[in-house]
């Protein structure tokens, strides 16, 4: 398989993350499915966003939010039939917007007919589907689960199997066994089925995990990558340009591989980078975003990193300095409840941030303004809140905030039948945060981010221009800028709440005019400027006539 073209379609996306329970209701029975999903996408196309990634929607007993899958092949009731789907993506696509799905395939549910006939029947060719032992051999020092505290062993009894089956996260999700060459076909054949319907590629969870040891030597492939390769070159060739997005929560060295030469997978989520964001938010200190930008290798042609403030899993500091996670947490996670497995914060973006949107803004004009694909989670362009008095990941996954009418327009079922209580108390409370007001407010936080991906999709210099990296004085300031064909795209960040003079150093560089994208205002003279930048402010500049 040749790597991807740099001209990829989802070089120039702008993503948008959605758990279908979650969003809109469009059929009264208090819990969000296609057919409700289907009736916002005009609101999603005028947004501007052009990939939706939705979270897992298969059928499953939902003990772990639609990641214990029972059925790759079927929609989950709750959310839909499969016409309601295919309704969903044929609307999709007449407003111009792609859609991925998640693939999981590290491990199913303990519901699932494979496990079910692998416990019952150890002859049975699903037997070897999982990772079975007599006895579980010694787990290798340091192995823990994915979820410390609340899963003790890597290893669970199973009394009809009368065997010990692997399993990395809860116990019920037993781990596929991705040696066995029966069970890449099988997921071969679960991408051909979605990709018969049109979807335009996966989010592969747990990538690492998929080609790791599986607790003893014969559970893993002589060549631990191939596996994404042989599934990239399959996508490829049913869907040329198929897009393969990883969940490869590592340290940048290690990620790196994923790539492979561009015939793996094709973006990888940026988590390190969203833990040095936060720092940078946190200590009022460019440094800390410069050393996470600095930290990423250079993905190969057709490939790249997408940008996030947050995914809809906890902020993950698990690969930072300790320092670094002391920091973000004394400042956005004091609290106990707040946090999550003792690595992670379990809260959104606009409350992190005090609820202030000036902040709120820059932190958006940041991952807008960088090299590679931006994310945004369904609710963060509102500034929707969190519910901290739900378990686990559900206290980010509260119901989308739609209007201040009943319900948050939600669902007009009762209210004790919703799938979650809405955020309905403090300055976070639907009535006050939510998609009507702000649609008529042309200052809002809403209308802010539309006016970022306008502005990055009618700007080729982002996906064009050869990144540049620049300086200021201030030490709060963060700058770079893009430069192609005599043209520079300058974005300067304010990280500090304080106002400050700087000047910027284009490192030889002598642009002679910008034009401000964000204020639509010119600036004659300004081969050295000193910026006046109030507090959290942010510009993106460009300059047509730059010489060297």
């Amino acid at each position: 398989m040749e790597p991807h073209r740099s001209s990829s379609w989802y070089k120039e996306a702008v993503i948008y993350s959605i758990d279908v329970e979650k969003f809109a209701d469009g059929n009264g029975d208090g819990i969000g499915d296609f057919i409700g999903l289907a009736e916002k996408l005009t609101y999603l196309s005028e947004l501007g966003i052009t990939c939706i990634w939705l979270l897992p929607f298969y059928r499953s007993p939902d003990r772990d939010n639609g990641y214990d899958v029972s059925d790759f092949y079927s929609i989950n009731p709750k959310v839909g039939t499969l016409e309601d789907f295919l309704a969903f993506l044929h609307s999709a696509g007449e407003h111009g917007i792609r859609v991925i799905i998640d693939l999981v395939v590290n491990h199913t549910s303990d519901q699932h007919p494979w496990f079910q006939a692998a416990r019952h029947d150890d002859e049975t060719r699903y037997r070897d589907y999982y990772v079975w032992s007599a006895d579980p051999p010694p787990v290798a020092s340091g192995a823990k689960s994915i979820f410390p505290g609340e899963v003790n062993s890597l290893w669970t009894y199973d009394e009809v199997a009368r065997a010990y089956y692997f399993h990395n996260f809860y116990d019920f999700q037993p781990e596929l066994n991705i040696a066995n060459p029966q069970v890449r076909e099988e997921i071969l054949r679960i991408v051909d089925y979605w990709i018969a319907f049109g979807v335009s590629g996966f989010r592969l969870d747990a990538a690492p995990l998929i080609i790791a040891d599986k607790g003893f030597e014969h559970a893993n492939p002589r060549d631990p990558h191939g596996v994404l390769r042989q599934i990239g070159s399959y996508l490829h060739s049913r869907r040329p340009g198929g897009l393969l997005l990883g969940e490869v929560n590592l340290r940048p060295e290690a990620s790196d591989a994923f790539f492979g030469e561009g015939d793996q997978l094709h973006l990888l989520l940026n988590f390190m980078l969203a833990c040095y964001l936060f720092a940078g938010f946190a200590r009022e200190d460019a440094a800390s975003i410069n050393q996470g930008l600095s930290l990423l290798p250079e993905p190969p042609a057709g490939c790249g990193w997408v940008n996030f403030l947050r995914n809809l899993d906890e902020l993950d500091f698990s690969q930072v300095p300790a320092d670094l996670k002391k920091n973000v947490f004394d400042a956005f996670a004091p609290k106990e409840e707040m946090q999550a497995f003792g690595r992670g914060i379990r809260r959104r973006v606009a409350p992190m941030l005090g609820g202030n949107q000036q902040r709120i803004e820059l932190a958006f004009s940041i991952i807008f303004s960088l090299s590679g694909p931006p994310l945004i989670v369904y609710g963060d362009e509102i500034g929707i809140g969190e519910d901290l008095s739900q378990p686990g990941r559900s206290t980010v996954r509260v119901p989308m905030q739609w209007s201040g009418e009943r319900n948050a327009g939600f669902s007009n079922a009762s209210s004790g039948k919703l799938c979650q209580p809405l955020v309905a108390e403090g300055p976070f409370s639907y009535r006050k945060v939510n998609v009507a007001d702000q649609c008529e407010d042309p200052n809002s936080l809403l209308n802010r981010v539309k006016r970022f991906i306008f502005l990055r999709r009618n700007q080729p210099l982002f996906t064009k221009g050869r990144l540049v990296r620049l300086s200021a004085g201030d030490p709060a300031v963060l700058v770079h800028g893009f430069e192609a064909a005599g043209a520079l795209l300058l974005l300067v960040h304010n990280l500090a709440d304080r106002q400050i003079r700087t000047e910027i150093n284009f490192g030889g560089m002598q642009p002679k005019r910008f034009r401000d994208l964000i204020g639509n205002m010119e600036y004659e003279g300004v081969a050295h400027p000193r910026l006046e930048l109030e507090p959290y402010a942010y510009h993106w500049f460009i300059s047509e006539g730059n010489g060297s």
